[in-house]
């Protein structure tokens, strides 16, 4: 193991030089990087510099491809069956629909990592002001706690089942110390990291999906399951679209490394939209098929280990670790936007490597804290937390894109994000501000879930599509308030 250290101090004002293209300059107290997928990264915030910039778009694919086939997409693709009570080919029709229509919004925002070569979240400073991206990163912080618990359980679960000696604790525990090697460790192992899980865990689900598919009982019980409705449909497309749309606050924190270029930034969306369509679709197809064979809901993966027979805990086993590093990726991401919070209640500070290390052991002792109450009635409680994510998420989105594609056009002050007056874009950008709440408030009307029901859900039979009026009608409010305020 080698690993560089970053000096810890207060800001320069050679940290915050830049251009509108490029961002900030190397501090003076750091070194550029080298090394290998051994080599904790010492980079945290701030733009890399174009000295350090490595990689092919390609590459990303990998990275979508490997963190969506694990255990978590495959519960996620189990709810068209076991929430939503479709049969097997209609809900896998939703699936489908879902991901290539919620990979689209998701991968746009992977040009943005090597255009600007900062961080996600680090971003939203440029469309909602210093300040008013406060609110935007704690909540996008909480997201990622909220999967973070979720593959806890799901994967102390898998542990119990595949290594009963360890018992679900245990089973905790140790998806808990895997994952920090990527949290820990940073960009380049999680890069190489998934390579290796993308083979891996991709085979594990296509076996699997091939020996319960020849199961004569199982296509027995599939041929009489589910019935199919407009609510169901769209429920189970909603719930697909909204797992890639979770992500969109991933993205550029692993592109951003990537040099810059406009092929590349095209290259980078359709690695990205591809790489987790496909890691996506296969896991939840399997998640489908087991919800519709399986007699009680909530036993997904024990109902996985009965169809496998003596191969279920190789796969079982396979899959998990594939689980803990995007466990990691979760916990990395987060470290990274509390960092930004930080960064913006102490603007003279630099925050270096050490500082990410003590806000990553924080995290993931506070998930796990928070797993141990998430292990009643896990599938409700995750369903109910991807129905808030959605409302949250998606006018963020919306904001975000049109605000870089079509406002910005890719050109930002980068230097900006990180003054304490904001700088070009100020502490506060109200009309960003205000089409985020419209857009919270427009969904409310097309909601449908155990909570409640909206007049327009409740006018197509509890069909749930708040995400898609959140997209449409968000993005046209920040179009108009921006062309309104370019006019006075």
């Amino acid at each position: 193991m080698t690993y560089n250290t970053a000096q810890e101090n207060t800001i320069m004002p050679s940290d915050i030089a830049g251009t509108q293209d490029h961002g900030m300059t190397l501090p003076s107290t750091e070194q550029p990087t080298t090394g290998t997928a051994a080599t904790i990264e010492h980079r945290t915030i701030y733009p890399i510099p174009h000295s350090e910039r490595m990689g092919h778009p390609r590459d990303l694919f990998s990275v979508w491809f490997g963190t969506n086939t694990t255990i978590l997409t495959v519960i996620t693709g189990a709810l068209a069956s076991v929430v939503f009570h479709l049969p097997l080919m209609t809900g896998c029709l939703a699936l489908l629909a879902g991901n290539l229509i919620g990979g689209v919004f998701m991968a746009l925002h992977a040009a943005q990592g090597p255009r600007l070569g900062v961080p996600q979240m680090v971003q939203t400073c440029g469309q909602f002001g210093s300040m008013g991206a406060v609110p935007m990163i704690a909540l996008v912080v909480f997201i990622y706690v909220g999967f973070s618990a979720s593959n806890l359980v799901v994967g102390g679960e898998g542990f119990q089942l595949s290594v009963p000696w360890l018992g679900y604790t245990g089973g905790v525990l140790a998806v808990t110390v895997l994952s920090a090697f990527p949290a820990f460790w940073g960009y380049r192992t999680i890069h190489a990291m998934t390579k290796i899980i993308s083979v891996a865990c991709g085979a594990a689900i296509i076996w699997a999906l091939v020996v319960v598919m020849s199961n004569s009982d199982a296509m027995t019980t599939l041929h009489h399951f589910g019935h199919t409705t407009l609510s169901g449909f769209m429920g189970a497309v909603s719930v697909a679209a909204l797992w890639q749309l979770a992500y969109a606050p991933y993205v550029s924190d692993y592109s951003r490394y990537l040099p810059d270029s406009k092929q590349g930034a095209q290259h980078a969306f359709h690695a990205t939209y591809w790489g987790s369509a496909l890691g996506t679709i296969l896991p939840m197809f399997l998640g489908a098929t087991l919800g519709a064979v399986t007699p009680h809901g909530s036993d997904i993966l024990p109902t996985l280990m009965h169809y496998l027979g003596s191969g279920g805990p190789i796969v079982m086993v396979t899959l998990i670790v594939g689980i803990t590093v995007a466990n990691g990726m979760s916990i990395y991401c987060g470290s990274l936007s509390s960092l930004m919070l930080l960064q913006m209640a102490c603007p003279k500070r630099h925050f270096g490597m050490k500082t990410r290390m003590l806000i990553t052991a924080g995290i993931m002792l506070f998930v796990l804290a928070l797993t141990m109450l998430m292990t009643h009635n896990f599938m409700e409680t995750y369903t109910e937390f991807l129905n808030f994510l959605m409302i949250i998420m998606i006018p963020w989105t919306a904001i975000n894109l049109i605000d870089y594609y079509l406002v910005q056009h890719g050109t930002y002050d980068v230097a900006s994000f990180f003054k304490a007056d904001g700088g070009l874009y100020g502490r506060y950008n109200t009309p960003a501000l205000i089409c985020y709440v419209i857009g919270i408030a427009v969904q409310i009307p097309f909601i449908s879930n155990t909570f409640y029901t909206g007049p327009f859900a409740s006018m197509m039979d509890h069909t749930d599509i708040s995400w898609a009026a959140g997209l449409i009608l968000t993005s046209l409010f920040y179009i108009l308030s921006i062309k309104r305020r370019k006019v006075s």
